[in-house]
């Protein structure tokens, strides 16, 4: 199952030696960075390695039922023999660690499609449904194991970057390696239903916010989530709550946006396409990155400034995409 990969045993022999590692994964972390984070680190640890687990934003608490999901620090100190990034497309999205890692990571792995490699050894796969798919295709190979806790993590990340397996990257590799960590102990339906599908009292006021403010046209459906809309929700993660999930819904769209504005000044775009799209150019035109169908960026200007921008730039996609307006 497991495809060779040239620096394998580089990367395994980087691992045996190592005594210290940490695990970082990107900003305003999802489903597959916090499953692969965890899922990857833990494997490390029954392996006997001291782990760390970083993020420069906080977990979002959808995933607290992870094993050492309280664990993931903002703040890791002390020295490190190993650093490994996963699900990061590029430096960028280590955020803060940007800068203050002091050093090249030595193992990432990645499964998004504007990522330059930027570790010493690089496990990128734009094939790969979700990084977590990548890990667990990799794991055995690098000398580590699948136990319960482990697959369990790993399974969320696959999850939930397949949405459920609906995804058009679902492939029957990632069907074979999701029945691997389901025999490993994974609880599917558990997973299914807490990452997927339970969300707080405020996340769903978040989506009421948005919700009220969605609108339609030329085959986008699209809503803003202003910052007063985090204070009458209560809900005042940085992440959209998975709203633009929700609008990929509707039938009449070929394009799901959303708008989230943030206190320094930006707005971070996400895209969802459902007609073909690549939304990864578009996002990586202004800065930011993602798959063909799914993407993001961060982008400078008032929520009004950046939500015109973007639906222009985008309905030129669509039109030079043969979309016909609705």
């Amino acid at each position: 199952m497991t495809t060779t990969h040239p620096d394998l045993n580089a990367a395994r022999e980087r691992i045996v030696v190592a005594q210290r590692v940490l695990t970082l994964t990107h900003v305003n972390p999802d489903g597959d960075a916090i499953g692969s984070l965890l899922g990857l680190g833990l494997a490390l640890r029954d392996a006997g390695k001291e782990v760390v687990f970083a993020c420069a934003d906080p977990a979002l608490d959808t995933f607290d039922y992870l094993p050492s999901f309280d664990e993931i620090t903002t703040h890791p100190e002390g020295l490190f023999d190993l650093v490994v990034v996963l699900d990061v497309s590029d430096e960028a999205r280590m955020g803060k660690f940007k800068d203050t890692l002091g050093r090249r990571p030595d193992i990432l792995f990645d499964h998004h499609v504007t990522n330059p490699g930027f570790a010493a050894i690089n496990f990128i796969d734009t094939q790969a449904a979700s990084t977590a798919e990548l890990i667990t295709e990799h794991l055995e190979a690098l000398g580590l194991a699948v136990t319960q806790p482990v697959a369990e993590c790993l399974l969320t990340g696959v999850i939930t970057d397949t949405l459920g397996f609906k995804t058009v990257s679902t492939t029957p590799k990632t069907l074979t390696l999701a029945q691997k960590l389901m025999a490993a102990g994974a609880p599917l339906s558990k997973i299914y239903d807490l990452s997927l599908f339970k969300r707080s009292f405020a996340a769903a006021r978040l989506w009421g916010e948005g919700l009220v403010r969605m609108q339609l046209a030329d085959r986008m459906v699209w809503t803003t989530l202003p910052l007063a809309a985090r204070d009458v929700s209560g809900y005042h993660a940085k992440d959209d709550a998975d709203l633009v999930n929700v609008l990929t819904s509707v039938r009449e769209a070929d394009v799901a946006l959303i708008f989230v504005e943030r206190a320094n000044g930006t707005v971070k775009v996400s895209w969802r396409s459902m007609s073909g799209l690549n939304v990864a150019l578009l996002a990586s035109s202004l800065g930011g990155g993602g798959h063909a169908p799914a993407a993001g960026a961060d982008v400078s200007g008032t929520l009004a400034e950046v939500e015109a921008k973007v639906i222009a730039a985008t309905r030129a996609a669509l039109k030079a995409n043969g979309s016909k307006p609705g």
